[in-house]
């Protein structure tokens, strides 16, 4: 989906001027035209078209100082992108803060990728006020598995689902788990294996008849997707109610990414899966859930991970560890560097589940979260320093994760669930200024 955005210049522009800005519209097309779709130019007297969702100046001439009045009516996004480069030239900075002191919410880009991220979080919030759907696959939730530590999440909660779909404008369809194992379990050996055919998964220690039961939930997910048609992520709860399955979901996930690019989340965190669709629909980077394990928690996150100590490090109190369901957690193999499907871990699951053991390049990476209130993001800058390994542990292959500002006490105080997005790269600055499109407050850490 593009944005769609009104072009709009002063009154009484001379010769000159107009052939700049039909120059610069040009530009804009060229540059940004895969992600905007950019209205015929209009005059910023008149009223914007009913369809914009956003308002872009090509041009920025002194007149501005006189038309307060009619710049106010503006109560959209407005994008300054000047410069035969496609971005804010910096002669109008004067112009940007005038118009930000008339109480219009200005956008001045200074990069291209910027932008572009402004742009997508444009189309994704008016995506999803359109109603764009996710699809959950649970029964009852909390009741299961480890209900002491499953009863406590709010994802679950019939406030939380409506709370999303209100503020958002989206809808979350909820399905049986219990019947899509069923509907798996009831697809023949034969067919599972001329669907994955052509799939290249690297594995290890994985039986056929495993694989294959993994293969089988893709398939009855997939054929729930095309009935519903137009889900942009699904997920389920499948380790709390894992009892109605003879495997896991992991494999499924990764093929719903890597065939049709659908998002996908662990555990029916719907929280989650709106903040990564959120995420990745602007970034369009890397993204994957883990659990954080800060070394602050002490011996509250060694035990659960049966552990002895976290390792040995400098400052460890601005240090955690990236675990989720034995490994790093789950992420498509294009995201990864190292990506292995591997027996189960956790004795929560069945016997013949399957995990995967993955690793995305180490580096800076952007811890990101949307709060329960659904109006606060929390950005956390961090790298990945390395993987660590505790054989015969529920932590066979966890990330390393420093804390860029050394600052783990206020990150521990902030933090708003365990459930965390790593998005690869050091992306704050432009989800910061992404996050003004949906009125967001941010709290950088």
């Amino acid at each position: 989906m593009k944005a769609c955005v009104a072009v709009v210049y002063f009154n009484d522009i001379n010769e000159r001027e107009q052939d700049e800005l039909k120059a610069q519209c040009k530009v804009l097309q060229e540059m940004y035209g895969n992600v905007a779709e950019f209205l015929p130019p209009t005059s910023v007297s008149c009223d914007l078209p009913k369809e914009a969702r956003a308002v872009v100046f090509p041009q920025l001439v002194g007149q501005a100082f006189s038309q307060k009045a009619a710049l106010q009516k503006i109560k959209l996004p407005v994008i300054v992108l000047t410069s035969q480069f496609g971005t804010v030239e910096m002669w109008d900075w004067e112009i940007v803060t005038y118009l930000r002191d008339a109480g219009l919410n200005v956008f001045s880009p200074y990069t291209v990728d910027l932008a572009k991220a402004i742009f997508r979080a444009i189309a994704c919030k008016e995506q999803m006020k359109e109603g764009v759907r996710f699809l959950m696959f649970q029964d009852s939730p909390g009741e299961g598995m480890q209900a002491g530590i499953f009863k406590r999440f709010y994802w679950w909660e019939s406030a939380c689902t409506e709370a999303l779909e209100e503020t958002f404008g989206l809808r979350i369809i909820y399905k049986s788990y219990k019947e899509l194992c069923d509907n798996a379990q009831k697809i023949s050996d034969s067919d599972a294996r001329a669907v994955c055919a052509s799939w290249d998964v690297p594995m290890e220690d994985v039986s056929e008849e495993n694989y294959l039961r993994a293969v089988k939930i893709y398939m009855a997910v997939k054929s729930v997707i095309t009935e519903l048609g137009g889900v942009e992520g699904v997920g389920a709860n499948c380790l709390n109610e894992s009892f109605y399955s003879d495997t896991t979901p992991c494999l499924a996930w990764n093929m719903l990414y890597e065939l049709d690019n659908l998002l996908w989340v662990c555990e029916g965190d719907t929280l989650t899966l709106i903040s990564k669709f959120i995420f990745y629909s602007i970034m369009q980077k890397p993204i994957m859930m883990t659990n954080i394990y800060p070394f602050l928690m002490g011996m509250a996150a060694l035990k659960h991970e049966k552990i002895d100590d976290f390792p040995d490090v400098p400052n460890p109190d601005n240090h955690a560890l990236g675990v989720h369901c034995g490994y790093f957690g789950m992420a498509p193999q294009s995201f990864c560097e190292r990506w292995t499907l591997r027996p189960k871990v956790l004795e929560i699951v069945g016997e013949n589940a399957l995990m995967v053991d993955c690793r995305m390049p180490t580096g800076p990476i952007t811890l990101a979260k949307l709060h329960s209130d659904m109006k606060k993001v929390t950005l956390i800058a961090c790298e990945i320093v390395d993987y660590v390994q505790y054989p015969g542990s529920d932590c066979r292959n966890g990330a390393l994760i420093h804390y860029l500002n050394d600052n783990g006490h206020e990150i521990m105080d902030a933090l708003s669930s365990h459930h965390a997005l790593i998005i690869q790269g050091n992306h704050i600055p432009t989800l910061k200024q992404s996050a003004r499109v949906f009125g967001f407050d941010v709290m950088c850490l």
